[in-house]
């Protein structure tokens, strides 16, 4: 069973459209969703949730429609929102107490070990947290009600390093019970590279591209080479080509790449930025 389906989704702004989103999460995998600010992820994250009202389309959660099995689905997915908002005069323990009314399978031994994990202090009000704090609260209240699929949106953002690779290690775990599935958007592509099982692509509300990682790390590759050179790539095969005066760069198809023409590996992140760049 997927964790996540979505067909056709659709919402439209006065300014902004997601269009025609097609999306598929398996079970047992992380999927980070990638794009510039305004490219939509966080509105797709907020129609999964039913935070927003689509236009059109379906979204299923985990087999059931994210509209008509409401209860159930908040049962089984851990949400942290860019913004994670808990009242600012509460402690984590409050806020424990708080959550062990709103779900079911709350788990305060799970809650409780953590805190401890994450140093959590458990005096000081909300308000003084940090945003790295304030995050990894979040994602402690997300795994304590043992859901199956965990939704951070914007996770590692302002997040130093260390707060960062936390949250990394923290999904890693999550995911090795292969009942579990993560969504994870972000716009720091890096994060993603390192645990993601797929990518998704999403630029001014149409999604470039979804495919695992490792097929995108082996399809494509960078050609450096001389002007007269890339003549011999079919345009088609050429995502983007930058020319300067020492020769072109350019990221290509590998299985188009002629026969003796080098290539580099390309990284999530350049692959991404030159499909950016090509659509407009």
């Amino acid at each position: 069973m997927n964790a996540i389906d979505i067909k056709g989704l659709t919402k439209t702004y006065a300014d902004f459209t997601l269009s025609n989103l097609n999306l598929t999460l398996p079970s047992g995998c992380i999927m980070g969703l990638v794009g510039e600010n305004g490219a939509g992820k966080s509105t797709t994250v907020k129609l999964i949730l039913d935070i927003i009202k689509k236009d059109s389309g379906s979204i299923k959660i985990l087999g059931k429609d994210n509209q008509e099995d409401i209860k159930c689905i908040k049962e089984e997915i851990g949400a942290v929102l860019d913004e994670v908002g808990f009242p600012d005069c509460l402690t984590a323990p409050q806020i424990g107490k708080i959550m062990e009314n709103t779900y079911q399978n709350w788990d305060n031994a799970v809650y409780g070990d953590l805190l401890k994990k994450f140093s959590m202090p458990t005096k000081k009000m909300f308000q003084e947290y940090s945003r790295g704090m304030k995050m990894k609260l979040g994602i402690a209240v997300a795994l304590s009600h043992h859901p199956k699929l965990l939704i951070l949106d914007e996770a590692t953002n302002g997040l130093d390093p260390v707060a960062r690779d936390e949250v990394v290690d923290m999904i890693c775990e999550f995911t090795r019970d292969e009942s579990h599935a993560v969504l994870v958007s972000s716009h720091i592509v890096t994060d993603l590279e390192k645990i993601c099982d797929y990518i998704a692509f999403l630029h001014k509300g149409e999604l470039l591209l979804c495919e695992e990682k490792d097929v995108l790390l082996t399809e494509y590759g960078i050609v450096h080479c001389s002007s007269e050179s890339i003549q011999e790539i079919a345009p088609s095969a050429i995502i983007r080509k930058k020319e300067t005066a020492f020769g072109v760069e350019a990221v290509v198809k590998r299985k188009d790449i002629p026969s003796g023409l080098d290539y580099s590996p390309v990284s999530i992140e350049e692959l991404f930025v030159s499909m950016v760049k090509g659509a407009k």
